[in-house]
């Protein structure tokens, strides 16, 4: 569908499309502001959750000369409490909306021939972004539990890049695919293997048989990589920074505890799915696309082990362990391992990442060279570019909504069955629980009101 065909983004908002219900309150001022229109030959941004991840993908779209970031969004207005992230050192580092816009004037301002620039709004409120008229797409990195609204509401007339994992459920997935379907939008998962030669190199060898009949996939993730509060933990004052109520938005109201926001929303089950679908989505997708199943899934799912803790503020898995297996006799399995590898097994050799090192049996696969009749994989150097090129040709992206909604889905299912302690039959195609009425109940949840899917 082309965009010219889509219904205009006012109609949307006002519930015409009958797809998303919600509070409509966005000032007059929010609908198009004179000098904000980037030029024509760029396209504009908004950037809609500016937290650690969230300023590292505005930056890089900040580095695309024909892309212009007009407005950013934040429930957090400016706080240095995002903690640690694992490899990028955020201890006392500054985020939320007015950072954001800082950076990007800033950035504007250094390329300025006057050395000043005034350009960039920023919003508590994502619908303020969406009503604009000026924009023409968003970047999504907001906690899971904020993926499902702003996506499917954004896709009437915006393209869109939304961080991974792609949901917090599989019910919510299937909106956003519907949604992106229905407008023709140029969708962008951030899962960035797809745009690493690397890990293209690894799937093209597995897909051209240099391992034989793939058999198993092995994918190892990190432990929770931060402590949680004492199990008698106590409701705090809510910061003048923080926006709480908007932050919770569809999750159910509880007392505010700073474990609960920022980065640690990663260890709560009404956020996101834990560690398996953070770190999870990256290595299912890249399972995914070796095995050649980027639109569907297994047909079966079995807890091998999962632990979740049985009180306290973290309610993620502590320890991730169960299989999948496919339609094609694959069995892929994924474990909590810090040192674990990304392995490919197969009847006639098998192939593994294990800390940035390539290795395989026989040795000569990992140095084979695809020939040029043989299947060679999506193409893509960098996933932000990557996004803008689709734009300006509506082509499909390196990792389109269908493909990361698919590799969500099987951390999703990994959960469910680790929870409920079983093995669980899935069918792929209609995307339910085969005789589990009570995993088909997990496979969705209700939104606090007003929102709603």
């Amino acid at each position: 569908m082309s965009r010219d065909s889509t219904i205009s983004r006012r109609a949307f908002l006002r519930g015409a499309a009958g797809v998303l219900a919600f509070p409509y309150v966005v000032p007059s001022s929010a609908l198009g502001k004179a000098g904000t229109v980037a030029p024509s030959s760029r396209i504009a941004m908004g950037s809609i959750g500016v937290g650690g991840m969230g300023t590292n993908n505005m930056r890089a779209f900040l580095a695309q000369d024909d892309v212009q970031v007009v407005a950013v969004c934040d429930v957090v207005k400016a706080s240095n409490e995002y903690g640690h992230w694992y490899k990028k050192g955020w201890q006392g580092a500054w985020f939320g909306r007015e950072p954001a816009r800082k950076i990007v004037e800033d950035y504007y301002a250094n390329k300025s021939q006057s050395g000043r620039y005034k350009g960039c709004d920023a919003y508590n409120d994502f619908r303020n972004i969406l009503s604009r008229d000026d924009i023409d797409a968003v970047c999504v990195t907001t906690p899971d539990h904020w993926h499902a609204v702003p996506v499917v509401m954004a896709a009437a007339g915006k393209d869109i890049y939304c961080e991974k994992p792609l949901s917090l459920t599989i019910a919510d997935g299937q909106a956003m695919v519907a949604a992106v379907q229905r407008y023709g939008t140029v969708f962008q998962t951030g899962t960035q293997r797809r745009s690493s030669q690397q890990f293209r190199n690894i799937c093209e060898l597995v897909r051209n048989g240099r391992i034989g009949r793939l058999k198993k996939i092995i994918t190892s993730i990190g432990p929770n990589n931060k402590e949680a509060p004492p199990k008698d933990w106590r409701p705090g004052p809510v910061p003048d920074w923080l926006d709480y109520d908007m932050w919770l938005g569809p999750a159910p109201w509880v007392p505010y505890h700073k474990s609960r926001c920022l980065y640690t929303f990663r260890f709560g089950l009404d956020y996101s799915g834990g560690q398996t679908t953070n770190l999870g989505a990256h290595w299912i997708d890249v399972a995914q696309w070796a095995n050649g199943t980027d639109e569907t899934g297994p047909i079966e799912v079995e807890d091998l082990g999962g632990v979740f803790p049985s009180d306290g503020l973290f309610t993620t898995a502590t320890k991730v362990h169960f299989r999948a297996r496919y339609a094609n006799g694959v069995e892929l399995i994924m474990k909590t391992d810090p040192n674990g590898p990304l392995r490919f097994e197969g009847t006639e050799g098998w192939i593994q990442l294990k800390q940035g090192e390539l290795t395989s049996s026989p040795e000569s696969v990992k140095d084979s060279t695809i020939g040029p009749d043989e299947i060679h994989l999506y193409k893509s150097k960098d996933h932000h570019r990557n996004l803008i090129d689709c734009i300006k040709t509506r082509g499909r992206t390196a990792a389109p909504v269908e493909v990361g909604h698919r590799s969500t889905s099987i951390c999703h299912l990994g959960n469910i069955a680790m929870m409920l302690k079983r093995k669980l039959r899935w069918d792929p195609d209609n995307e339910l629980f085969i005789d589990s009425e009570e995993a088909n109940r997990m496979l969705s949840r209700s939104m606090r009101s007003p929102w709603r899917l």
